[in-house]
């Protein structure tokens, strides 16, 4: 290692090489750093750094960094790359990142956040009055639904506050964080920045992308049946005969189970934080789930009956169902590949794999910025007041280069995603593609 020290200058080759735990180096604008002894302490997590190990992550770093960002990188420089070069498209993507920091959108959050966070108390006070003071079983099942809405809409603003500051105060946006997320919703913001920090870096990378791989219950690709590993996981993604059964029939479960995945979303939560894995700020965490576990239990067992308990809960996960739609409707249709995301296509990989929602404006409440997911991926610093108004010029970039930019009505996000799940479910009953078979995968094969 002090050979390569010695060096003012490596190749891209040589850099390459440096791409493995223990060895990690990065490259942004020409300057190697050495980041293996700090990869840990990255605020984004372990994951972002490893996925473009050995790479140059220029753009990335330029999608999830401030300015002030850049002072930290000294103290890891190497050395520079003798063959660094930039194509067309990531030098217009610069010069877009360039002129939206000048105009200061970064910077401004408007008042979004302020009237999302006004209407998740007046439903609060809502469900509780709605709870507390009537017998009515008619409004006891809408406080459910109200219900299910506060976890929605308090994720979008856990979503904002995991990506930027919604409060310039550093320690109120951390309570932000841990308030929406934790404590409102009964998920933890660490288990969210981990999993989403993982999701964006590699967008729809089977292999990377925790967002497309929900085996044995989904898959978005055929190519999943090779059983490829997941390295968010750190475990192969086995597709057994059980596997094959629940996939071959994921279209028709897909609505029912997304009806459910919330409780997906709390496992996940607790499992991290009671790994041993390194998590900032564990106690804090665990405290807001533990005042979520709390709260909502204890709305629950003022309902006067078990059959209303029962309903009421059916409802606040079903109406947040949607939201979990949401997640799915951006990505599952769109281009999926195998293998490492690469540092130098970056921005092609983001469009490839991303679609919009075209909605009215006065819907964005409902979509909490995923209508603008192209928008959302290239600028996740962004404030989502501000992704309708670049919108255009992230169209008009992708034009000139010749890049996807998809953009469809809510309704012809679920018919592209129903209509990949449904192709993805045909091949998976195609015998030609063997796994071990059981018994009750023959018993279902015999009648169709």
């Amino acid at each position: 290692m002090g050979e390569t020290q010695n060096k003012i200058y490596i190749t891209t080759e040589e850099l390459s090489s440096h791409n493995k735990t223990g060895d990690l180096w990065i490259s942004i604008q020409g300057k190697v750093y050495n980041v293996s002894d700090w990869v840990h302490q990255h605020p984004g997590g372990d994951l972002p750094l490893r996925s473009l190990a050995g790479q140059d992550a220029t753009n990335a770093f330029l999608a999830y960094h401030p300015g002030t960002a850049w002072a930290h990188l000294d103290k890891f420089f190497v050395c520079y790359l003798s063959d660094y070069k930039t194509s067309d498209v990531s030098n217009d993507y610069r010069k877009l990142v360039s002129e939206i920091t000048k105009l200061g959108l970064f910077e401004r959050i408007g008042f979004g956040f302020f009237l999302s966070l006004l209407t998740i108390s007046v439903l609060l006070l809502i469900i509780v009055l709605g709870v507390l003071w009537s017998t009515s079983v008619w409004v006891h099942m809408i406080c459910g639904g109200f219900m299910g809405i506060v976890w929605t809409q308090s994720g979008w603003l856990g979503h904002d506050s995991g990506h930027y500051k919604i409060i310039k105060n550093r320690r109120m946006n951390r309570f932000m964080q841990v308030l929406t997320g934790n404590c409102l919703s009964g998920v933890s913001i660490a288990w969210w920045k981990r999993n989403h920090n993982a999701h964006h870096i590699a967008c729809n990378s089977l292999e990377f992308d925790p967002d497309v791989q929900h085996m044995p219950v989904f898959a978005v690709s055929s190519r999943l049946f090779n059983s490829l590993t997941s390295y968010y996981y750190e475990r192969e993604m086995k597709f057994g005969s059980f596997t094959r059964f629940l996939v071959s029939y994921q279209h028709l479960t897909f609505y029912p189970v997304m009806c459910l995945a919330r409780i997906n979303l709390f496992a996940q939560s607790v499992l991290l934080l009671v790994s041993k894995r390194k998590v900032p700020y564990r106690a804090q965490e665990l405290f807001g789930l533990l005042v979520f576990w709390t709260w909502y239990p204890l709305v629950v067992s003022c309902l006067p009956n078990w059959g209303e308990r029962v309903m009421f809960v059916v409802l606040s996960f079903a109406i947040t169902g949607i939201q979990h739609v949401q997640f799915c409707l951006n990505h599952f249709s769109s281009t999926v590949y195998v293998g490492q995301p690469n540092g130098c296509n970056w921005f092609e990989k983001q469009t490839e794999g991303t679609l919009d929602i075209t909605c009215a404006s006065w819907m964005d409440w409902f979509h909490g910025g995923l209508q603008f997911q192209i928008e959302h991926h290239l600028f996740p610093r962004l404030p989502r007041c501000h992704l309708r108004k670049i919108s255009p010029l992230v169209k008009s970039l992708c034009k000139k280069h010749g890049l996807p930019y998809t953009s469809v009505s809510f309704w012809e996000a679920n018919v592209l995603t129903f209509g990949t799940l449904r192709t993805a479910a045909l091949q998976a009953r195609d015998l030609a593609n063997p796994v071990p078979k059981n018994l009750l995968w023959e018993a279902v094969n015999t009648h169709g």
